[in-house]
């Protein structure tokens, strides 16, 4: 009776550190933290919401922009000031997880016929817009040129195009905060 339920308790609790630890999120003293990281778990299990991280995307540039706006302005305080840094850092740390955790790692596949020059081409172009978005995001780290979340915006509206349909774009474009 003592192995049995010895079995179940050790069954449930690598469960649950299955379904929580995410090496995507910050470590803590803990061995096995639980992690909010909203990224998809990468089991190809079919259910993925393109829509929702492009969304999330132009959602934290949209952060970024405003932090980079206060930062600019007079009279912020230092405590303020630290906070907005912290948020812009934080959101453009989360848009290159998505990039590569979401995007690269799970949804951009290298085409199955090598020999087709289009597929190629689209394949090669959306890599180097991925890598575009990364960049971006790094730059809006390094300062607070609100040029570089354009650029960021720019990049991934770009992406979307050869991603998704013209239906999806449209709503990209009407329900994000996309220039």
């Amino acid at each position: 009776m003592k192995t049995s339920l010895f079995s179940l308790v050790a069954i449930a609790l690598v469960g649950t550190l299955a379904t929580t630890y995410s090496p995507a999120a910050p470590l803590t003293n803990a061995p096995f933290a639980p992690s909010l990281a909203p990224f998809h778990c990468q089991v190809p299990c079919g259910i993925y919401g393109d829509k929702m991280r492009m969304d999330m995307l132009m959602e934290d540039s949209a952060t970024i922009e405003k932090a980079m706006t206060t930062l600019e302005t007079e009279g912020v305080s230092q405590n303020q000031m630290v906070r907005w840094i912290m948020n812009k850092e934080e959101h453009a740390a989360k848009i290159q997880e998505t990039v590569a955790s979401y995007w690269l790692a799970q949804r951009i596949k290298t085409p199955a016929d090598a020999t087709n020059e289009a597929a190629m081409a689209k394949y090669h172009r959306q890599l180097e817009l991925l890598h575009g978005i990364t960049v971006a995001a790094m730059k809006c780290k390094q300062t607070t040129d609100v040029a570089n979340v354009e650029g960021l915006r720019n990049k991934a509206m770009e992406f979307s195009g050869t991603y998704f349909s013209e239906e999806d774009q449209k709503h990209l474009r009407d329900h994000t905060f996309a220039k």
